[in-house]
């Protein structure tokens, strides 16, 4: 139930607030007061688009709605990840010219599961959701709505079976393919098989084989490294080798004078021997034999094969190995082709005789449900004031069951005596078309539905003992679910269990739209300007205060009726 709306800096509202509560709240004022921007302001909270011309420049406006919410709309919007706080839940729109921000709790979240979430806790029906009636593809979730709890297992059975013969369906098409097509593309993928699998790929040869040939490749550039060390060592008097010799000779002299410089006699002469050494070394490594040629002329070979193979099947040696084993499930895959396609066929005419089977006795449940939904809303259209209403549900058969079943529905409606049964698009005018749709508001009460329900142009086109009765019907649906109505019309008006009044006041030289729940005295008051227009005389008001008593009596009798 929607407990609290706030709006702000919202075209001529600079700032309101309003209380509702259970039962039928009704919203009154002069042509062009705001009554309409008000719902429009609703329409925002619950993530619908937001018209320029509403937006003050240079200001942000802000929309808040306040929800008290029940044990089932607590369950149902946990389904969405939200939580509620204290039995209430909050969606907040905030808007300027540059961007909007939508809040869930005070959380920002995406516009798209702000309007999830409204669209479990309210509706709105506007002259454009009236005129949805015209749309034949809207009146099977009507009809639904109305036998869901005949229906809900058959409908849940068949959406079962029919995405489950979707995915027979397409498994059966991946098997369309033709013996040329076929043998083409086996073929392909043999020699490509073929291709990697000659090569004997291991992981991180490439690697290997890469560091190897750099040095093979550059030993003309290690044996020059190689000669200017010997140099170093052992060419000239300035080499190492000679340099340590001299020492050597130049030591042993003063070994000969004391034997305790035996210990750096030793050293000099190990590293004469290390020279040595290092020398023959060095030597050895200068010359590159023919093996060595040859395994230079292997690795190039080799490595240009893995090139290759990289820039065609994939960028490294670890992807050809997995696009070899895909190759070879594919292989297997078109060589089991045709005993494939024959297994995908049979599960799929398996899968069609069973959806056809659960399409025909939801079709059933339909037709049993579709006989009350008749009957109940020939009743309601008949307390809304139509001449010799009659109205029926036609439910043909689709040429292939579809999402939603194998049902074309249409309804059918005659609203005058003698005139023949046609589509509901064809017969009802604008006016005609809300009271239709109040009427289906009135029936339709699926346990799914939403708490909360607005009412716009509800009253057009009609009046008198038509206005009467679409109050009647009004304040029994509010018997079940929180009713907001903007009206015209005093009969609607005088049904109210909240009566708040929408006026225009001059602020500092600015017109600005206010809005605030009146007083039984008000209430009568305002009855008198809407029955008397300009004159508002005495027996206006006498009039309007008969009205009133007149509409409170009914209800108590409604409420007598339901005890």
């Amino acid at each position: 139930m929607l407990r609290e709306l706030y709006v702000k800096n919202l075209a001529l509202i600079e700032e309101a607030s309003v209380t509702f509560d259970r039962g039928l709240n009704i919203l009154t004022g002069e042509t062009g007061a705001g009554k309409s921007l008000l719902i429009g302001a609703v329409g925002l909270a619950l993530g619908e688009r937001t018209p320029k011309e509403l937006l003050r420049e240079g200001k942000e406006a802000v929309v808040s709605l306040t929800f008290e919410v029940g044990a089932r709309e607590e369950e149902r919007l946990r389904s969405l990840d939200l939580e509620c706080e204290d039995g209430q839940l909050f969606l907040t729109r905030r808007i300027s010219d540059a961007r909007s921000v939508a809040r869930v709790n005070g959380e920002t979240v995406p516009l798209a599961r702000l309007k999830e979430a409204a669209s479990l806790l309210m509706s709105v029906h506007g002259q454009s959701e009236y005129q949805i009636l015209k749309k034949k593809s809207t009146h099977l979730a009507f009809l639904d709505r109305f036998g869901i709890e005949e229906t809900k297992a058959a409908s849940e059975r068949f959406r079962a079976l029919y995405k489950e013969h979707n995915e027979k369906r397409k498994a059966y098409e991946e098997t369309d393919l033709s013996e040329e097509e076929r043998t083409r593309e086996l073929d392909l993928l043999t020699y490509e098989i073929d291709e990697i699998e000659a090569a004997a790929l291991t992981e991180g040869e490439d690697l290997e084989a890469e560091r190897e040939f750099t040095r093979l490749s550059n030993h003309a550039k290690i044996r020059e490294a190689i000669e200017a060390v010997e140099t170093c060592l052992t060419e000239g008097e300035a080499s190492a080798s000679w340099q340590v010799s001299r020492a050597l000779g130049e030591w042993g002299k003063i070994l000969e004078l004391d034997p305790a410089f035996q210990g750096v006699y030793d050293t000099l002469s190990d590293l004469d021997s290390v020279i040595s050494d290092l020398h023959r070394e060095l030597d050895s490594l200068k010359d590159v034999d023919e093996d060595e040629e040859e395994r230079l002329y292997l690795l190039t070979e080799r490595l240009d094969l893995i090139n290759r193979l990289k820039q065609k099947y994939a960028p490294d040696i670890p992807g050809i190995l997995r696009l070899l084993e895909e190759k070879k499930e594919r292989q297997a895959s078109l060589t089991e082709l045709a005993e494939r396609r024959e297994a995908a066929r049979t599960a799929l005419e398996e899968s069609e005789r069973a959806l056809l089977a659960a399409a025909g006795e939801l079709t059933e449940k339909r037709r049993s449900v579709s006989a009350s939904f008749d009957r109940q809303m020939t009743e309601a259209l008949a307390d809304l004031n139509f001449l010799d209403v009659r109205f029926s549900t036609k439910i043909e058969a689709l040429p292939a069951p579809g999402p939603l079943g194998s049902d074309d529905v249409e309804f059918l409606i005659s609203l005058n005596p003698g005139e023949p049964m046609l589509p509901v698009q064809k017969v009802a005018s604008g006016g005609e078309l809300s009271r239709i749709m109040l009427a289906l508001s009135a029936v339709v009460t699926d346990p799914e539905g939403t708490g909360s329900v607005i009412f716009d142009e509800i009253d057009a086109g009609i009046s008198g003992r038509t206005a009467q009765a679409v109050s009647e019907k009004l304040n029994t649906i509010a018997a079940e679910t929180q009713v907001l109505c903007i009206t015209h019309l005093p009969q609607i008006a005088a049904m109210a269990d909240k009566h708040f009044i929408i006026e225009k006041e001059n602020a500092g030289g600015f017109t600005v739209s206010k809005i605030r729940e009146l007083s039984e005295e008000e209430e009568t008051e305002e009855l008198s300007r809407m029955l008397g227009g300009v004159a508002v005389t005495d027996a206006v008001r006498e009039n309007a205060a008969e009205m009133r008593r007149m509409a409170l009596k009914k209800k108590g009798e409604g409420s007598r009726k339901e005890r």
